[in-house]
């Protein structure tokens, strides 16, 4: 995982994921937000979910909606917050399934 202070240099594609997940990120009003790309291109923005019976990073939301969206795998994801994010448990999730996928953390 690239973990980056500011902005890094990005293909077209993910600074997509970036504005997405920046976009969810402030749609949440929260500290975080994540987005994601399956291997067939389509995108998944979340911010985290924080509940008394649930509780979320972004990124595993945005990874918990692409699988039960029926996403065969990943390419990709993008995680915005703090460099204290860079243990973020949807890690896990992204590349359980699949291990090839890589993530870029930008702390904003």
């Amino acid at each position: 995982m690239s973990t980056e202070t500011a902005a890094p240099e990005l293909d077209d594609e993910d600074r997509k994921l970036l504005t997405l997940a920046k976009g969810a990120m402030g749609r949440a009003e929260a500290k975080t937000g994540a987005a994601v790309r399956d291997t067939d291109g389509r995108t998944y923005a979340a911010g985290p979910v924080s509940l008394a019976a649930l509780d979320l990073s972004a990124l595993q939301v945005a990874v918990a909606m692409a699988v039960s969206s029926g996403a065969p795998g990943f390419e990709a994801a993008v995680l915005v917050g703090t460099a204290d994010d860079a243990g973020d448990p949807g890690l896990a999730a992204l590349t359980e399934v699949s291990a090839d996928a890589y993530a870029v953390m930008v702390a904003v």
